[in-house]
C-alpha cells in the first residue's frame, strides 16, 4: 500500500477511516491523529498515526522513513502541531536524535503491528539491531506546546 513511500488508493482510504475514528476517539490504545500545516499549502493535513510510549515519554515515529510527508511539513512548521484523540491537544514535536531512537523504536514495533513491514527488525530484536537503522526512521518527542511569546508556536485552538 505505501510503494515508493507514498500511499496508493487504498492506504488513503484507510487513512481517511482511522483518522475519522482516531481523531473522535472511538477506540482506546495508542491511535492518535497528527494535525499539521502543509508545507506549500499551509492547509491543515491530517495523519493517522500510533503514539509510543516510553519512560513516561510519548514519541511518534515514522514508519516509511525520511521521506515522508508528514515528516516534512512537522520539520517545516517547526514542530508546531497538534494531536487529535478525542480532544485536540496543541504539542510541540521535538525530534530525538539518531543515537537516542533505537529504544523507542523497538517500543514502537510492539504498539504498531502495522508498521512492521515497513522497518526492516524483528520488534523481538535486541536492541542493538535498532541501532543499526535508527538513522533511517525519525522519531519525535511529543513535549507541551511552546508559549505564544515563542517564535514558531501560534498554534490557535
Amino acid at each position: 500500500m505505501y510503494a515508493g513511500g507514498r500511499a496508493n488508493n487504498v492506504a488513503r482510504r484507510y487513512a481517511r477511516f482511522w483518522v475519522a475514528v482516531l481523531g473522535r476517539g472511538l477506540l482506546p490504545g495508542p491511535g492518535v491523529v497528527l494535525e499539521v500545516p502543509g508545507r506549500q499549502s499551509g492547509a491543515p493535513r491530517t495523519f493517522p498515526l500510533v503514539e509510543a510510549r516510553l519512560d513516561h515519554r510519548r514519541y511518534l515515529v515514522s514508519m516509511l522513513g525520511e521521506d515522508c510527508n508528514w515528516v516534512r511539513n512537522v520539520r517545516a512548521a517547526d514542530g508546531a502541531v497538534k494531536l487529535r484523540h478525542g480532544h485536540l491537544e496543541a504539542v510541540q514535536l521535538v525530534e530525538v536524535p539518531v543515537r537516542e531512537r533505537a529504544p523507542v523504536l523497538k517500543r514502537y514495533l510492539k504498539r504498531a503491528p502495522g508498521a512492521r513491514p515497513h522497518i526492516p527488525v524483528d520488534h523481538r530484536a535486541e536492541l542493538s539491531a535498532f541501532e543499526t537503522i535508527a538513522d533511517r526512521y525519525p522519531v519525535f518527542r511529543i513535549t507541551a506546546a511552546r508559549s505564544p511569546a515563542e517564535p514558531g508556536s501560534s498554534l490557535e485552538l
